[in-house]
């Protein structure tokens, strides 16, 4: 299997835990059983708690002084900026608006890949990723009087993790997948707080089904944060970053079985011109390897 196809891999895996990280944080802070604050502050914390025993049992120490290091204070600046935002989109959008506004996310890597990386993305992906794009404005539909501030904040997480994953590329290579996780996770928790700050009343304590929901969001977001990490390290970001698309597949699916969200056809044409974008990627890869 070469680097490209093992990185499309681990994308549309990675992908695939992130969908359901979000179905299941949504499901506890739509409930009322937790605040987005609380829910992502807990959901950092366990999260990292789990990173930290990978790192105890991969032999790597919890902290190294490279966290430190310009690339990854870079990396986690967009960070907090794609958690703390896309938390709030969650808790006060439909799940199939903000996963579609989501999918910006791999032209904006693209672009980053092409300028600050220097890497050569040829004319007929930069077609297909524009294609992609149009199918999200499809699904988004912006009007002349502009977009719902609902939707801004889905922006603004989009932005943040672009900026995370074209960050993740440039991260020094000896730092393991489990330390990169320890940081990401700290930057969780400290989006939650500063969410936390913001939010009315003093916080209590989670329902038993609430608190549940959010153990599986740690879950899952661990595992889709290692398979992401990997996918940005393995092949080049132009023919792996379209995969992200996968998610939102996922996405449209869970919001119409959990949540009761019935995606009409301009959506769901919006959502075939996605996947085919990602699709049409792999396969002039493969014509090319050819």
């Amino acid at each position: 299997m070469t680097d490209n196809r093992r990185g499309a891999f681990y994308m549309i895996l990675a992908m695939l835990g992130f969908g359901v990280e979000d179905a299941f944080f949504k499901s506890a802070t739509g409930s009322g059983g937790i605040t987005p604050g609380l829910g992502t502050l807990q959901f950092g914390l366990l999260a990292m708690a789990l990173y930290a025993l990978y790192a105890r049992l991969s032999g790597v120490p919890v902290w190294t002084r490279d966290y430190l290091r310009p690339g990854l204070l870079i990396r986690t600046a967009f960070e907090i900026t794609g958690r703390l935002f896309f938390a709030l989109s969650l808790a006060y959008t439909p799940l199939s608006t903000t996963s579609a506004i989501l999918q910006a996310a791999p032209l904006f890597v693209m672009l980053g890949a092409a300028v600050v990386l220097k890497e050569h993305i040829g004319p007929r992906r930069w077609i297909a990723m524009s294609i992609g794009f149009l199918g999200v404005l499809l699904i988004v539909r912006p009007s002349p009087s502009g977009i719902e501030a609902n939707a801004i904040l889905a922006l603004l997480g989009m932005i943040g993790f672009a900026g995370r994953d074209l960050a993740t590329r440039t991260a020094p290579t000896h730092v393991h997948a489990a330390q990169l996780g320890v940081l990401g996770f700290a930057v969780v928790s400290v989006a939650g707080l500063v969410i936390l700050a913001f939010e009315p009343g003093t916080p209590s304590l989670p329902s038993p089904k609430a608190a549940a929901l959010i153990c599986g969001t740690a879950l899952c977001g661990v595992a889709g944060y290692t398979a992401m990490t990997f996918a940005m390290r393995t092949g080049e970001v132009g023919v792996v970053a379209p995969f992200r698309y996968s998610r939102l597949i996922v996405a449209l699916i869970l919001a119409y079985t959990l949540f009761g969200e019935r995606p009409d056809t301009m959506t769901l044409t919006g959502a075939a011109l996605i996947v085919g974008a990602g699709i049409y990627s792999l396969l002039r890869e493969r014509r090319k390897m050819r």
